[in-house]
């Protein structure tokens, strides 16, 4: 059952995505200038943004930080200066440093915050006028399956993307029936700059073009959440009902956490 309007269309489409200097940002990017969509690239990277920009022409660049309010508005005003509308936005930019209670450090914890989560409110705090007054158009934030329920060294990382599952679904909760669409996106483990400093083995990885695609095909399906790999997505489905009791059991078994 479709909860969202499918977008099987991307022609001449105005999609807006923050975070997209590397990663699945990047990729996701790629795969909607290649079917025909109006690409609007935004990071703190803009010499890699530029890079974008040449390598896909049509695209536009808009550099900012995700944490200055100021940067955002005038970002999104540029883009409807340039391009008219929005009609999609993909929050993607993300922090991530593998952390344990062991090694507590609040100035992570709070860039993690800032950066997961804070960034996306300001994104919301400009975009969400601009959508209600259009009557159209789909948000969608990058979140994890870390944010399901906790995992050893996600102790900075996972309650973020926490966060970002619960925003979304009160987004669409209070957006359905406007003609705006929301959805979540929950990723399994993609290779890309953020997880490249793990030292663990990281199952069923996947490439950042491979992820992409996955959600591509979300949004055709007007799905709400949208998690990949399956092989790997529906065991972690099931530890999320699973009573404390069994849950810690299974996850201290399968990740020798200690």
């Amino acid at each position: 059952m479709s909860l969202n309007p499918r977008i099987e269309d991307w022609h001449d489409r105005v999609v807006w995505i923050v975070g997209a200097s590397s990663g699945i940002g990047r990729a996701t990017a790629s795969r909607l200038h290649a079917l025909g969509a109006v690409v609007v690239v935004s990071a703190r990277n803009a010499a890699a943004l530029n890079q974008f920009v040449v390598a896909h022409p049509g695209s536009l660049a808009l550099p900012l930080d995700v944490t200055d309010k100021a940067a955002m508005a005038a970002a999104l005003q540029q883009l409807l200066a340039l391009r008219g509308r929005v009609d999609l936005a993909l929050y993607c930019a993300g922090h991530y440093q593998a952390m344990r209670a062991q090694a507590f450090d609040l100035q992570e914890m709070q860039r993690h915050m800032q950066v997961n989560y804070g960034g996306a409110l300001v994104l919301l705090n400009v975009l969400l006028p601009v959508l209600l007054a259009q009557r159209h158009g789909h948000i969608s934030l990058v979140a994890s399956v870390a944010g399901w329920r906790a995992l050893p060294n996600a102790l900075a990382y996972g309650p973020t993307k926490a966060a970002l599952l619960h925003l979304g679904e009160a987004l669409y909760l209070d957006l359905h029936g406007s003609g705006i669409g929301a959805s979540v996106i929950c990723p399994g483990f993609v290779e890309t700059p953020l997880t490249a400093g793990n030292a663990f083995a990281m199952p069923a990885l996947l490439t950042p073009e491979q992820a992409a695609a996955h959600i591509v095909q979300g949004w055709r399906a007007g799905s709400f959440e949208i998690h990949f790999p399956k092989r790997f997505t529906l065991w972690l489905k099931l530890l999320r009902v699973l009573p404390y009791v069994w849950y810690f059991t299974a996850v201290r078994r399968f990740t020798g956490a200690v």
